[in-house]
């Protein structure tokens, strides 16, 4: 076998780009992923360009990135999913390894999505192909929630679960990953066969994540092809998620005329919105005015995160976990499927950990 500088040498039974997702995933760098293995930073590079390192090296890759040896076999490749083409709702706060640690864990969770689909009859993407203007006005963007409701047939009234409702329609929604910098709030992107948006675990509010599973949503339909991360591009996601939520015609008569403490916390518990999102709807629809809102808001302010009136645990999504199961039942070895598309089994144990309070029909086929 030739050997390389850097202790290399070729192999087929290597496949770079998974040494990247698995050093992303880490939230590790090049420099940083080379000082631990004692190599240097263009090793490093070679390696994950497909130049297998040396017996001696790749021991040590495997130890630092906690993954086994046979994660990194070639055969069963891995998309990259690129940061340009993600919506970060905190783009400015977060460093670029931790954007990146957290679409590491997208390419390894569409890449199970893949190998369960091989089994389990996931439900087909069925997003809506919107006709938009460039210019998105709010009543454009409205008009766009309210075809979505009418093109899915959802009843007038609150949706019951919008996680539910965007995994009915092929959406795979996961909650960040434990190890993932805080900072990282939702996000969506559509870069590979599905689409697929995280929610941050750490707010436990069903309020909150709902609005937040709504807003993907907005990226995912307004923006597919839209530089993320600006002030505009972000309160466009906003309107939509409150006309899906809280469609305006269905609404604005309900909403008071000025701070109604009592009638808007009736309002959060029957449209699942929180508090701060009711307000904020009142104001836009015109019926409070400027100065009932900034009272408003500064009650809000001084009530703080959680505010008063909890609707409970955020919703959960579940259809990876139900997938499973099914696989599972019908007598099929889940840790062979693994083995199969070269998954370990404590990162596949880390992407199905979700709730199942909510129940989604998933047909074994």
């Amino acid at each position: 076998m030739t050997q390389l500088r850097g202790g290399v040498a070729r192999t087929s039974d290597f496949d770079g780009t998974r040494l990247t997702v698995a050093r992303r995933l880490r939230a590790m760098s090049k420099a940083d992923l080379a000082r631990a293995v004692d190599v240097t930073p263009t090793a490093v590079a070679q390696y994950e360009k497909g130049t297998r390192p040396a017996q001696a090296v790749l021991a040590q890759i495997c130890l630092v990135l906690g993954m086994p040896r046979e994660f990194f076999g070639a055969g069963a490749p891995l998309a990259l999913l690129p940061a340009s083409a993600a919506h970060f709702r905190s783009l400015r706060s977060t460093s670029s390894k931790a954007r990146e640690q957290v679409l590491a864990y997208g390419e390894l969770s569409l890449r199970l999505v893949d190998l369960l689909g091989e089994y389990v009859e996931l439900p087909v993407v069925n997003l809506p192909d919107l006709e938009l203007p460039r210019d998105l006005s709010i009543p454009v963007i409205e008009e766009a929630a309210m075809q979505v409701r009418s093109l899915w047939g959802v009843p007038t009234g609150p949706l019951p679960s919008v996680v539910q409702l965007l995994e009915a329609h092929g959406v795979i929604v996961l909650r960040l990953p434990e190890k993932a910098d805080r900072r990282v709030d939702a996000l969506s992107t559509w870069a590979g066969d599905r689409p697929l948006v995280f929610l941050n675990p750490g707010k436990g509010d069903r309020a909150r994540s709902r609005f937040d599973a709504a807003h993907e949503l907005g990226h995912l339909l307004l923006h597919p092809d839209t530089e993320p991360g600006s002030k505009v591009v972000e309160q466009q996601a906003n309107a939509f998620a409150a006309e899906l939520l809280m469609p305006r015609d269905e609404i604005v008569d309900q909403l008071p005329q000025r701070i109604d403490w009592p009638t808007f916390h009736e309002l959060k518990r029957y449209w699942g919105v929180s508090l701060r999102a009711l307000v904020y709807r009142a104001h836009r629809l015109g019926r409070l005015s400027n100065a009932s809102y900034r009272r408003a808001n500064q009650q809000l302010a001084q009530w703080g995160v959680p505010e008063p009136g909890s609707l409970g645990p955020s919703e959960s999504p579940q259809l990876l976990g139900r997938a499973k199961v099914l696989l599972v039942d019908n007598g099929i070895d889940f840790d062979a499927v693994l083995a199969q598309g070269r998954l370990s089994v404590e990162m596949t144990h880390e992407v199905i950990t979700a709730g199942t309070q909510d129940r989604l029909r998933v047909d074994v086929g």
